[in-house]
């Protein structure tokens, strides 16, 4: 968006809006393949994320030399993240072994105001993670590291997370009914008519708990 200050617009937004509304008007701009595959949960269900993409894409390790640090382009990455960014990890999930976030990698993330981070890989350190309240949505929960399992070979290019292409920059937002991507170029659009759908969906909402029926509302507003 275009906003000039993006950091309280995210923090607006990330209060109006929620991914069951996003998906449709997504749905409506003709992207329908945008909701990440359900697999992928949120760590804490009251949470919500949202920021903008910065992605790495992982694949499974093949034989290092002694001197090899498999945590090169992660360090690289995780230190680069900017206020309001979100990790968007691709590791090919769902998986039983790539477990690219923890503890360790949230706490360096939040201390630079990230936004959270969204992997279809494994996460672990649950409970320090859950107790500081940083949004993580994650493919599974395991324990084991990256360490000659699993490495990042690049990072912010375009990636494929759970069914999604997702590029640097693009939007993420996840609540409790999952994660949906909204691409950069579009999202203003998007967004405004987010926006629009949610009021007209608190009108439909008073008017059903009134008593009107589903059908002549739904014949008023078109919403459902």
């Amino acid at each position: 968006m275009t906003d000039p200050d993006p950091l309280p617009l995210a923090d607006k937004l990330s209060r109006l809006l929620y991914t069951s509304v996003v998906s449709d008007v997504l749905d409506g701009f003709g992207l329908m393949h945008q909701a990440l595959r359900p697999f992928v949960r949120p760590l804490d269900e009251t949470l919500v994320l949202f920021g903008r993409a910065r992605t790495g894409r992982y694949e499974r390790a093949t034989m290092p030399s002694p001197d090899h640090n498999p945590y090169e382009l992660e360090m690289d990455l995780i230190d680069s993240l900017r206020p309001g960014e979100v990790a968007v990890l691709a590791c090919g999930g769902p998986t039983e072994v790539i477990a690219p976030w923890g503890e360790l990698l949230s706490t360096a993330a939040r201390a630079r105001q990230a936004a959270g981070c969204v992997t279809d890989g494994l996460v672990r350190d649950v409970t320090r993670i859950r107790t500081m309240g940083f949004p993580v949505f994650h493919g599974g929960i395991g324990p084991l590291d990256t360490k000659n399992r699993a490495e990042m070979v690049a990072m912010d290019t375009q990636v494929t997370l759970a069914g999604v292409a997702v590029s640097p920059g693009d939007w993420i937002l996840g609540d409790v009914d999952g994660v949906v991507v909204v691409p950069a170029d579009q999202s203003e659009a998007v967004f405004r008519a987010a926006l629009e759908k949610i009021a007209a969906e608190d009108t439909t909402r008073a008017e059903l708990e009134a008593g009107e029926s589903l059908r002549a509302v739904f014949a008023r507003h078109g919403v459902l």
